[in-house]
């Protein structure tokens, strides 16, 4: 595991908490050209999170899909767009591709990823 950056234990990361959310809408971010805002259905409450896909994704072609997020990162002020949350995503190397992390089939919203 010396390959590994920044190994973590085991009680680090169950402090995370990754849910499953639906997204109900998608926009591009007003004055940041690489973000997309987008308002998430957790389940038991809607956020906004912004996330980093706009070269990658149509905002339409999100609407409508279960994505994976981070649902206990502080809130944080993006380019005047507060995101509660953050969207998981694999990109290779020279970030020449990204994609969102979703699940395989339908869950609930706001299920918990384990």
């Amino acid at each position: 595991m010396a390959d590994v950056p920044g190994v973590i234990q085991i009680d680090d990361f169950a402090k995370v908490d990754l849910r499953v959310a639906t997204v109900l809408d998608a926009q591009a971010h007003p004055n940041a050209d690489k973000l997309l805002v987008l308002r998430v259905d957790l389940g038991t409450e809607q956020r906004t999170i912004c996330a980093g896909i706009r070269a990658y994704y149509e905002p339409a072609a999100l609407v409508g899909r279960q994505v994976i997020v981070v649902a206990n990162l502080a809130p944080r002020a993006m380019r005047g767009v507060e995101s509660q949350g953050m969207l998981l995503a694999a990109s290779t190397s020279d970030r020449s591709s990204i994609v969102v992390l979703s699940p395989e089939k339908p869950i609930a919203a706001g299920s918990r990823v384990s």
